[in-house]
């Protein structure tokens, strides 16, 4: 591919695909003017999340030149000038602030605070211990706002404490990767990663592991969810919650993964296929 299209990272706009969490959840799904707005908000935010991509690249690319596996990606490979990337960067950012005016005032809120957030993270939050992988996490919870606001629902105070915990899940594993991949050399690479050990981070994947499905059984069980379904049903999909974490603990562990969730997710068949499974059934019974 060229360099100009992967400095996007094209295979993290998955992560995006939290913006249409809220329209699926609301009953929405099957309006054509909730799935049009929720659908061009998704689009917002692959132009918003490729933007800050590309500053992150420019800000670590002295780093990633010594990173094995970062070092091939455009900038710090020398494919682009970080004049070029800074004009693409900047380019993409204002498209997707153009997009957001377009859907209304509380998308384009959402949409400015998500690039405020990533861009504190850029400048300072990445070099503080534990509040790196809050604003990771934050950046999640966002976008499922941003879905929210969109077609005009009330955020799921449970779909903002599940977000948040899938996401925190993901950003201790990634670091946990980081450090497992560069070993001694680790904190050389990102300063904030000498604030970390393995058993650390094993401890602090193994809190929200936890936390994690034991919010979704919740979710599935209370009183919002069984009144609008009729029935307690939900509660069919929490073994794909548990078997798609405890594969991607296994990635991890035993396969030196979550460096990448996006990666994996679309690497792993395995995992891939619970994900849909997960997809079908809810969506079959929300709306049967």
């Amino acid at each position: 591919m060229s360099p100009y299209f992967r400095i996007l990272r094209p295979h993290q706009w998955i992560k995006n695909g939290f913006v249409l969490a809220p329209l699926i959840f609301s009953e929405r799904l099957l309006d054509p003017r909730s799935f049009s707005l929720a659908f061009a908000t998704f689009v917002v935010f692959c132009f918003l999340s490729s933007s800050t991509y590309v500053f992150n690249d420019l800000f670590d690319r002295q780093a990633d030149r010594a990173h094995p596996l970062k070092k091939h990606r455009p900038l710090p490979a020398g494919e682009i000038t970080p004049r070029a990337a800074a004009l693409l960067g900047g380019a993409f950012a204002l498209a997707g602030i153009a997009g957001a005016v377009f859907l209304g005032k509380m998308v384009l809120l959402t949409g400015a605070g998500y690039l405020a957030l990533q861009t504190a993270y850029n400048l300072f939050l990445r070099q503080l211990v534990i509040l790196d992988i809050l604003a990771i996490a934050m950046g999640f919870v966002i976008r499922a706002l941003a879905g929210s606001v969109a077609i005009g629902v009330t955020l799921s105070p449970w779909l903002i404490l599940c977000t948040l915990l899938v996401a925190l899940f993901l950003g201790f594993a990634k670091r946990r990767h980081e450090i497992v991949l560069m070993g001694t050399e680790a904190s050389s690479h990102r300063r904030i990663l000498s604030e970390y050990s393995l058993p650390f981070l094993d401890q602090l994947i193994g809190i929200v592991t936890a936390a994690t499905i034991v919010s979704y059984a919740i979710y599935t069980l209370s009183p919002e969810v069984t009144r609008r379904l009729g029935s307690s049903s939900m509660i069919l999909t929490l073994p794909f919650v548990i078997y798609g974490i405890f594969r991607y603990l296994y990635l991890v562990h035993l396969r030196e993964g979550g460096g990448s969730p996006a990666r994996d997710l679309l690497a792993d068949r395995a995992l891939l296929i619970c994900i849909f499974l997960w997809g079908v059934v809810s969506v079959a019974l929300i709306y049967a």
